[in-house]
């Protein structure tokens, strides 16, 4: 291990501990190669705009970290049985948050999908490479796949709340949610989700990103019907 590689697993740790997140270090160490693995693929196949491996740790990895504690607090809440259902990451780009889901929620099988067919090609490497057998990548546009009845539907940074709902609302499970990770709290896109979809906004939770000075939330939504 070099210094520089020892530093960021050091700093993964330190993230992991900050947000509260139980995790092992075989855990921590697969998030390490993950990163390694978009850096060396990025150079090539340009599959993020971000390219300093210190930005994409902290708005990247850390950013996906964020949700975690309250995505795995929530499904250990929910009823028997709906353990099987799986969680789908829409607009999925390099595997964020799907690939970071999967590795710390190994019980989870975790489907990402995108239009971008380079960028599903590295979350199967990433896949194969990391063994995260409950990771799949599909090529595709999200409104074109058959139903996954999927417990939790996520996306970052993908679309506005109408588009994403009126997209993905298909793959919820009738008891599911959708989970938009944004920056700032987006007053308007929830006006307008309230008044053309069946989806309803139920909470906005805050998330802290370790080492990231920028506003974060997510956006909880479920049928209106399921009040």
């Amino acid at each position: 291990m070099t210094a520089s590689t020892s530093v960021y697993l050091q700093r993964l740790r330190a993230a992991v501990d900050q947000l509260g997140i139980e995790a092992t270090d075989a855990q921590c160490e697969l998030l390490l190669h993950y990163l390694q693995q978009l850096q060396k693929w990025n150079r090539t196949y340009n599959l993020t705009a971000i390219r300093e491996p210190e930005q994409m740790l902290v708005q990247h990895v850390f950013d996906s970290l964020a949700i975690i504690p309250a995505l795995k607090k929530y499904l250990d809440t929910i009823s028997p049985g709906s353990e099987t259902r799986p969680i789908v990451d829409v607009g999925s780009g390099a595997g964020l948050p799907g690939a970071v889901i999967a590795i710390l929620l190994p019980e989870r099988q975790v489907h990402c999908i995108d239009a971008v067919e380079k960028k599903m090609a590295f979350v199967r490497q990433i896949s194969g490479v990391l063994k995260l057998t409950n990771l799949h990548a599909h090529h595709a546009r999200v409104e074109s796949l058959p139903a996954f009845n999927a417990q939790v539907v996520v996306s970052r940074a993908f679309a506005s709340l109408n588009d994403f709902a009126k997209w993905s609302g298909q793959h919820v499970a009738a008891s599911g949610v959708l989970l938009a990770m944004k920056g700032r709290e987006p007053h308007e896109e929830i006006n307008a989700l309230h008044e053309q979809t069946e989806w309803r906004v139920s909470a906005i939770e805050p998330l802290h990103v370790p080492a990231l000075d920028a506003q974060r939330c997510l956006v909880w939504m479920s049928r209106k019907e399921n009040k």
